[in-house]
């Protein structure tokens, strides 16, 4: 469809304008990693509503959406792939000290050298990662 962008548009403005809001309201960076992480690993029990809350978002906001507007996805059906894939980007982000929401959004809109390399280089293994993955091994 050719008002596909309009779609990548929207979700880009609602990324930027959460993590604004986050930022705002409770003065602190949007990182999913961070905000996870804390559950996971038990540094955030001074705020675990507030983490289960945007993490409860997280997973419902899409879901709720696709059903109100029948959207489909383009996610393997792989699942062994998907969980493979997310504990890779878990370990990831916690090298990295953070994941592509707390560097690419709120890192390179503060103007963050850290926030920028840290993304430039996700945005590298990603497409690398593709290529491989559905080009040289066909998995996808």
């Amino acid at each position: 469809m050719q008002a596909d962008w309009l779609w990548g548009l929207l979700g880009g403005l609602m990324i930027g304008g959460a993590a604004s809001f986050y930022l705002l309201v409770n003065g602190r960076i949007m990182g999913i990693s961070g905000i996870f992480g804390g559950l996971v690993d038990g540094t955030g029990r001074g705020d675990i509503g507030d983490r289960l809350a945007f993490v409860a978002g997280l997973v419902a906001a899409p879901w709720l959406l696709g059903r109100l507007w029948g959207a489909e996805t383009h996610l393997t059906g792989n699942w062994a792939l998907v969980v493979g894939g997310g504990l890779l980007v878990g370990i990831g982000t916690r090298l990295a000290n953070g994941c592509t929401s707390g560097h690419g959004v709120c890192g390179i809109s503060r103007l963050s050298l850290r926030g920028i390399v840290a993304t430039v280089f996700y945005v590298l293994a990603g497409g690398l990662t593709m290529a491989l993955l559905r080009h040289g091994l066909g998995w996808l």
